[in-house]
């Protein structure tokens, strides 16, 4: 659910997903994949997919480092529908393989935002 905004003053259009709003909840899944995790990608997408059409999905990116390990933010607008996403049997279901079938290790960090804030660079 992509939120384009105009930039106050700036006349610049911006994709507002990377700025976070206080009161959102924020997912900080780290993790490393085995080496023998080929259907990751297949299930990852199903997952992404179907956290898109869940109430209160604002977004989820993942980043790889260059040593392999793998983080994914996600945001939801609240802590209820987070924790529906939480609860909803296709994502325990994916848990579960996680576990299972893909990962070497992983943690999870979850928080409110309290605070948020951001800048662009105005474009000539």
């Amino acid at each position: 659910m992509s939120r384009l905004v105009t930039l106050h003053g700036t006349g610049v259009r911006q994709d507002r997903d990377m700025y976070a709003e206080p009161g959102q909840i924020v997912t900080v899944f780290r993790n490393r994949l085995r080496p023998d995790a080929d259907a990751y990608p297949d299930h990852a997408a199903r997952m992404g997919a179907l956290a898109r059409t869940m109430p209160g999905y604002v977004e989820h990116k993942t980043f790889t480092a260059d040593d392999g390990e793998r983080v994914t933010l996600v945001t939801f607008a609240d802590r209820p529908s987070h924790d529906a996403w939480g609860r909803h049997p296709e994502h325990r279901e994916a848990q579960r393989a996680g576990v299972r079938d893909y990962y070497e290790e992983y943690s999870i960090s979850v928080g409110t935002v309290d605070r948020a804030s951001h800048w662009t660079r105005a474009t000539d």
